[in-house]
């Protein structure tokens, strides 16, 4: 039995997020079916719940229903003979179009894609332009008015460091700590697209769409870029902005 480390890149739409569900499409379950097979298993889908899973692929983090990655990290214990190349080149054969392993390489036993992850990239995109992309539509989210990126930069600076992010989790449940480091929020602007880059050690649930959503307020002119630092401080969900979709997020990079 040996630890491997994956990369993945896939498009999100159609799947209901990374983590396994019953009856559902995820990116969890195509990955740790098409493994099972591929060690000789042919297990029902039922069973890949609970300590006795016949495999278990660990990802970085559990993106959201219609979130993106252009390089998730996964690791899974397997037996089997085969090399990397020949388990990636097995598991692109298997798996559907909208999901590709990029990368398969033997990892340290001791090898957990998500407590050893010391960073992680997001980035967002919208579009303001005059003429909405038809190709790429899936990857953005369209604004009907254009963005005060200036405005929003000046309200991303109360952001950077070490917070309590209470405001900006979805999770009103949520029993562990809020408080995260994001080390840097660049905003910018390219050929109509306006692009949201986050860096930081972790992300609690849809707190990079929160904080978009948040974000985008203050570019319409709906909020003042300082109000984002009250919302900071006042450790309360309903006061930051909505959701943003989650078509437009992608997870870019997982640092180790």
């Amino acid at each position: 039995m040996k630890n491997y480390k994956l990369k993945i890149s896939y498009d999100g739409t159609r799947y209901y997020g990374w983590e396994h569900q019953p009856d559902k499409e995820t990116i969890q379950g195509k990955l740790e079916m098409v493994l099972a097979r591929m060690c000789g298993l042919d297990p029902d889908p039922s069973e890949f719940f609970g300590e006795d899973a016949p495999v278990e692929v660990i990802g970085a983090g559990r993106t959201d229903a219609g979130v993106h990655a252009k390089a998730m990290v996964a690791n899974v214990m397997l037996e089997t003979p085969l090399s990397c190349e020949e388990i990636r080149d097995y598991m692109n054969q298997y798996l559907p179009d909208d999901i590709a392993v990029t990368d398969v390489r033997e990892a340290a036993e001791r090898f957990h894609a998500r407590y050893k992850a010391a960073g992680k990239t997001y980035q967002y995109t919208c579009f303001d332009g005059p003429v909405r992309p038809v190709f790429n539509r899936k990857y953005y989210t369209a604004m009907d008015k254009e963005l005060d990126v200036e405005a929003m930069q000046q309200a991303a600076a109360y952001l950077i460091g070490e917070h309590d992010f209470k405001s900006f989790c979805g999770n009103p449940r949520m029993k562990k700590s809020t408080v995260r480091l994001v080390d840097s929020i660049e905003i910018r602007r390219s050929k109509g697209y306006v692009y949201f880059t986050f860096h930081g050690t972790g992300f609690l649930q849809n707190m990079v769409r929160i904080l978009v959503g948040t974000l985008l307020e203050v570019g319409l002119h709906r909020m003042e870029p300082q109000q984002v630092a009250e919302i900071l401080e006042a450790k309360d969900r309903k006061l930051a902005g909505p959701t943003a979709p989650a078509k437009g997020l992608c997870l870019e990079k997982v640092d180790y």
